[in-house]
């Protein structure tokens, strides 16, 4: 079933221990919809410049990725980060954060996006997620992200927005100053009261945790030996987990099972590479053989 995402399209200018890329195809919109592509359509919904390379947006249309929806802003200049990785690689220094055209962008969905079933609000403004909300027609499932930088300067619209999705994808540290709760399973049932069905947090190189009121458990990440660029890794995880809920129509139990476990290997292959280099290597075969040994690893 066709995907909604609403999300930041960027040009990223990243630095790790292996390496240095500039202005790199980024941003969560882009990760998220180019690994949901692996399972499901995706309409994507996003503002770049007029400097966005023409290549970028053919790439993405190449992977059944519907960009009907990308506003080009005329003498306008896309989303721009530069960031850097050291030691671990756990957390990314910010270097530099141009918004451009996404400091004023102003979603308006077409009928046909509007009607999408599944809809995923990537990390922004929570007023601008739930403006985006307002405009769905046929929703079935609504996932969102936010980020620590909300949750300091937008928490009414936050809450808000809590009340109006199913579920919401935060990392450890988000939760705990969502919460104001150390232990994460005590701060994703308190994510809970705010209004979600369930709450997923990543927790990088640890994998993830889900909560929900009838279920919580916990997903290890998918071992690696070499991790290039974390950049973009949670919202790959994002993209598979809706993508493979978006293939099969449903979001039983079982389904959000199979889905954390599809996030978990495609946000695998994300970060073995700069920006979707790894992705675009990547064939559907590849993540299946991937994930059935990731299967077997949780077999005992």
């Amino acid at each position: 079933m066709p995907l909604l995402v609403v999300g930041s399209i960027a040009l990223d200018s990243v630095e790790t221990p292996h390496g240095i890329v500039n202005d790199a195809l980024g941003g969560a919109a882009v990760f998220f919809s180019y690994a949901a592509s692996y399972f499901t359509p995706v309409r994507l919904v996003g503002v770049v410049g007029e400097d966005f390379p023409t290549a970028h947006r053919e790439m993405l249309e190449g992977r059944k990725v519907d960009t009907s929806g990308l506003v080009v802003e005329k003498n306008g200049s896309t989303f721009r980060w530069r960031g850097k990785y050291t030691g671990d690689m756990s957390t990314a220094e910010t270097l530099e954060v141009h918004l451009n055209v996404l400091g004023t962008f102003n979603p308006e969905l077409s009928p046909h996006f509007a009607d999408s079933p599944f809809v995923f609000l990537a990390n922004g403004s929570p007023a601008m997620q739930r403006k985006v909300l307002s405009q769905t027609k046929k929703r079935q499932l609504v996932v969102a992200d936010t980020m620590n930088f909300w949750i300091e300067t937008q928490r009414d619209e936050l809450n808000a927005l809590l009340k109006e999705v199913d579920g919401l994808v935060i990392n450890d540290g988000e939760a705990r100053m969502l919460t104001d709760e150390i232990n994460l399973v005590r701060a994703g049932r308190k994510v809970l009261e705010l209004g979600p069905k369930f709450v997923i947090i990543k927790k990088g190189e640890h994998g993830a945790m889900f909560l929900s009121a009838e279920e919580s458990f916990v997903m290890p990440a998918f071992p690696l030996a070499d991790v290039v660029d974390p950049t973009g890794a949670g919202d790959s995880f994002a993209g598979g987990f809706m993508g493979y809920l978006a293939s099969v129509g449903k979001s039983d139990l079982a389904s959000l099972k199979t889905a954390m476990a599809c996030g978990t290997v495609i946000a695998s292959f994300n970060v073995e590479d700069f920006s979707l280099r790894r992705f675009q290597r990547t064939e559907r075969d590849e993540v299946d053989r991937r994930l059935e040994s990731y299967r077997n690893m949780m077999s005992f």
